[in-house]
């Protein structure tokens, strides 16, 4: 059953939603900001311990971030997922900072190429169990390409049933954020759900354009149940309209 997981943004130190997209270091200044929390990265991280909502994921938007990533991890020991920047290095820290998994991406693309070797060592030093794959893409030539480094950067790897297979033999979750729709608020890509469903056979969840509490339902069906959705810039709890935390909480009980 598809159900609602949580995502704890950082960006500088503060928690943010921010249009994926506008990510960039070499144009810092195009930036495109929904949301800056005056609130800690604890509170939410307590939240959604509160209300039980698991398989939750901080993401280190860039520099500056571990103080507010450890924050949070304070507010949930054991039970979020930690990522941005981790690898074979610094993996077993932030477990034993407390994340519950840590979520890779970039470190697996040395020069923008998928490195195996890379992935096998790091499963092999946390755990297959502990490791979350972030297989986050762009839609390039009418198919999706894994993008790196804060999305800014596109990789070799095709999004496809044979490359998430593989790469499920080494990961116990998938997280994959769709980064032209991301914070965009303006409906999911619903094609790379519907092939999601399709392809996946670990827990996986997706993140990106979602506006509505319907958008549940949508990947529930799209998916046959098979994808989890997070919600950002539209969740009234990061200052959006479109949905709210209670709902998502209700649809959770709803659907154990």
């Amino acid at each position: 059953m598809t159900r609602f997981n949580g995502c704890i943004d950082l960006h500088h130190g503060q928690v943010k939603q921010i249009v994926g997209g506008s990510l960039s270091d070499k144009a810092p200044e195009d930036l495109k900001t929904n949301f800056v929390s005056t609130e800690t990265p604890k509170h939410y991280a307590e939240l959604y311990k509160r209300h039980n909502i698991t398989r939750c994921h901080v993401i280190k938007l860039g520099p500056n971030n571990d103080d507010a990533a450890k924050e949070a991890l304070s507010g949930w020991p054991n039970g979020l997922q930690v990522g941005g920047g981790i690898t074979s290095e610094n993996a077993q820290t932030w477990l034993d900072y407390g994340a519950s998994k840590v979520i890779v991406t970039s470190y697996l693309f040395p020069d923008a190429r998928f490195s195996k070797e890379r992935l096998v060592d790091l499963c092999q030093r946390v755990g297959k169990e502990r490791l979350v794959v972030d297989v986050s893409c762009r839609r390039r030539d009418n198919k999706w390409v894994v993008a790196m480094n804060k999305w800014q950067t596109m990789t070799d790897m095709e999004v496809n049933q044979e490359t998430l297979t593989m790469l499920s033999e080494y990961c116990s979750e998938f997280l994959i954020h769709a980064a032209d729709v991301e914070g965009l608020c303006k409906g999911i890509d619903e094609e790379l759900v519907q092939k999601l469903g399709e392809w996946v056979n670990i827990p996986t969840t997706y993140a990106g354009g979602g506006r509505s509490i319907d958008d549940l339902a949508l990947v529930e069906r799209l998916s046959k149940g098979k994808v989890d959705l997070t919600f950002g810039s539209a969740l009234d709890i990061f200052g959006g309209d479109g949905v709210t935390f209670d709902e998502c909480v209700a649809w959770n009980n709803k659907h154990q």
